[in-house]
């Protein structure tokens, strides 16, 4: 069976200020779709975002964004559980730091701790650890972290779910005739240089994460498919019913 990590960002996990509970059970029942035909391991944003509905501190300041982390955390993962219970589903979570990849050693924990979970029909929920990660939590993504955990855990694909629905020849928010680019082999030096550009209040990256995310995983001969969050029908096709309808597939076999 194929194996895949699955990352959703804090733009489609939140909505004014709280946690988007439809979107998050329309991403249950994705992962439960999923399951049949694919290994699936999930890199999940959004622990911030759950802490300011508890408890509203000035987010600006790295200690109430590490504070609102260690109280969303275990808020996140009560949301999940419950979901993924009405399909009699177990979750877990794993936190880690980039540090955590430095080392082939502390690479090879995550893997055998995932593959433990799975092997027990487990869903591993993977999150950052920003209560303590203060370099990743400042300037650090969960594109990057999961595209790190999917080489580590030795998966085929990463799907990122965003409010970025794909890459594309222009920016669409400035040019009305911007053209998906549906498969795309090698990103470009430049794209990868510019200026990261988060759309919401708890994003933290931007298309330009999202490159450099599927950049890593070109040089580790993996594959990623970058699609909306906001509506599946797009990952749902490509990877439940192999057709390539709408999104952008970073592989470098691609023509």
């Amino acid at each position: 069976m194929k194996r895949i990590v699955v990352k959703v960002g804090s733009a489609v996990l939140t909505e004014n200020d709280g946690v988007a509970l439809k979107r998050m059970q329309n991403l249950v029942d994705f992962v439960n779709d999923l399951s049949p035909h694919y290994e699936v391991i999930l890199v999940s944003s959004g622990a911030v975002a759950a802490g300011y509905t508890k408890l509203q501190l000035d987010r600006s300041q790295l200690q109430n964004k590490q504070a609102l982390a260690s109280i969303g955390q275990p808020y996140l993962m009560k949301l999940y559980n419950k979901k993924f219970a009405k399909y009699e589903k177990i979750c877990s979570q794993v936190l880690v730091t980039a540090a955590n990849f430095h080392s082939r050693e502390q690479a090879d924990r995550i893997k055998s701790t995932v593959d433990t979970l799975i092997a027990n029909h487990v869903v591993p929920i993977i999150n950052e650890n920003d209560v303590t990660a203060t370099d990743e939590l400042v300037v650090g993504d969960n594109d990057q972290l999961s595209a790190y955990t999917a080489n580590a855990v030795d998966a085929e694909m990463l799907l990122i779910l965003s409010d970025i629905d794909a890459y594309y020849d222009h920016d669409p928010r400035k040019h009305s005739d911007a053209k998906i680019l549906k498969e795309v082999s090698a990103i470009s030096a430049e794209e990868l240089s510019r200026e990261a550009s988060p759309h919401g209040t708890f994003a933290t990256g931007g298309i330009v994460t999202k490159l450099k995310a599927a950049d890593y995983m070109l040089k580790h001969g993996r594959s990623m498919f970058l699609g909306s969050g906001f509506d599946l029908s797009d990952a749902k096709a490509y990877l439940l019913e192999d057709r390539h309808e709408g999104g952008t597939l970073f592989n470098s076999k691609a023509d």
